[in-house]
Order: structure tokens, then C-alpha cells, then sequence
């Protein structure tokens, strides 16, 4: 909230996002919203999380949009916004300000990645590094969203393997050469491991036999189950960390 009300006094006409290809100043944003900076309230924003949201990604997600508004989500907490992830940098290096002058707090913070297109990993790291979010105090959780249905549905990919590839390939290619990309080299020694998020409270048919189809022949629109999404996480993250470790490099946790 301090954090709003703040960048809303000192940047009201920065650009922030576009809308209908025009582009729309902080103010014009809120504008759209019918709101200034005396209505903004800690309970208007609503994005406490309480005990509704144990198990529940979609009322989580609801939550992570502050005043139940996608575009301030947009704005003020995407890595990948109209402004390339300013304001979301701001709030992280304000966070470790504050752990750092405490001195013995630590955050874990959690960053998504979705496995839609393999450069997502560099642009996180390019984030990371231009915006320079990285602090003693912090360390990194990746988040991966059980979304290989909607991208299916969405012709983004024909398959499950091209899911799991958009996620660890780059993280081999940078661990076999990490002048392949300096920045997510660099990233990557503050990343301590993986989460596997979604809605948990969908049901799901987690019959596994021997008839399960491999990722690549894995084609259907529906998800796979848990059980094998967390699988072949686990099989990827098992010989990547014997890699690294190869390389001297820091290794990863499943923690989903």
C-alpha cells in the first residue's frame, strides 16, 4: 500500500501498460478504476491470505490481484509488464531493505516461470540482474504452474515434453556453458530449488499404470496428474543437480 500511494504521487505520468494498443499512465489506470490515492486502504486492497486460500490456488490467485484487479497485478507485480518489471524490482529492493536493516530476518520469494516458451528463463534473469534484485537476505523459489492444458488448448504446444523442455533446457544448456547466458548463470546461484503450484482442489484421475504414455506422446488436452507432472520434475532436477555438482555449481530442492 505505501508502495502505491508513493509511486502514484512521484510517477502518476509514467506509462505503465497498454491498453487497446494505447498506451495508459499510472493515473489513467487508476482513473479507469474510479480511484485516488485517499480511497486506497490496506482492506481495499484485500490481499492477505487467509485460512480460505490453504489449498486453493484459484482463491490465492484472487488474492495476488490487489483490489481484485488484474491490471494492478499487471503493473505493480509482473516480471514481464509494459516497463519490464520496474515496479515489481522496487517493491523486492524495499523487502530486503528491510530484512537487511533487521539483520536476522530471511525471505524466500517466489518468482513464476511457465514453461510456455524456453526464453522465459532469460528474461527472468535479465530482470533479475538489469534491476539488480538480489540480496543476502533473499534467496529464490521458482514456481511452475501445472498449465500444460491451457497452453495445449491454446495451440502454444502439440505436447508434454515441449512443456518440461521449456523449463529445464536452459538450465542445462547454461550449467554445460554458463557464458551461454551470463545473467541466468549468475541468477541461477540464487535459486535454491522448485514448486509445482495449481489449483489442488480440482479433481484429477491419478491412475498411473504401465500404459502411461511418455511426455512426447503425451498429445491430450487434459492435464497429466500431479503424480506425473512432480515425476519428471524430479527426474529433470535429479540429473541436473548431479550436473552442476559436476560443475561446482549450486544445486536445486523439490519442494513442491
Amino acid at each position: 500500500l505505501r508502495f502505491i500511494k508513493k509511486t502514484l504521487k512521484n510517477h502518476a505520468d509514467e506509462v505503465v501498460t497498454l491498453h487497446k494498443g494505447t498506451p495508459m499512465t499510472l493515473k489513467a489506470v487508476f482513473q479507469s478504476m474510479n480511484l485516488s490515492t485517499y480511497d486506497l486502504t490496506v482492506d481495499m486492497l484485500d490481499v492477505h491470505a487467509d485460512r480460505n486460500t490453504f489449498h486453493r490456488f484459484d482463491k490465492f490467485n484472487a488474492k495476488y490481484n490487489p483490489i481484485g484487479e488484474s491490471r494492478l497485478r499487471e503493473v505493480f507485480l509482473k516480471t514481464d509488464n509494459y516497463m519490464n518489471g520496474k515496479y515489481f524490482a522496487r517493491i523486492i529492493k524495499e523487502v530486503a531493505f528491510d530484512l537487511e536493516e533487521s539483520k536476522y530476518q530471511n525471505a524466500e520469494l517466489r518468482l513464476s516461470i511457465y514453461g510456455k516458451s524456453p526464453s522465459e528463463w532469460a528474461k527472468l534473469a535479465k530482470w533479475a540482474i538489469q534491476y539488480d534484485v538480489h540480496s543476502n537476505n533473499v534467496r529464490w523459489l521458482i514456481q511452475i504452474p501445472r498449465l500444460y492444458d491451457i497452453f495445449k488448448s491454446n495451440k502454444v504446444m502439440n505436447n508434454f515434453q515441449e512443456f518440461i523442455s521449456n523449463v529445464f533446457q536452459p538450465l542445462f544448456e547454461v550449467t554445460n556453458d554458463p557464458n551461454s547466458n551470463l545473467e541466468l548463470h549468475k541468477f541461477l546461484t540464487h535459486v535454491i530449488g522448485f514448486d509445482s503450484v495449481d489449483d489442488e482442489s480440482k479433481p484429477e484421475n491419478p491412475m498411473l499404470d504401465a500404459e502411461a504414455r511418455s511426455p512426447e506422446e503425451w498429445d491430450d488436452e487434459e492435464n497429466p496428474p500431479y503424480a506425473y507432472y512432480l515425476y519428471y520434475m524430479y527426474a529433470n532436477m535429479t540429473v541436473l543437480n548431479h550436473f552442476r555438482k559436476e560443475q561446482g555449481l549450486n544445486t536445486f530442492v523439490l519442494r513442491p
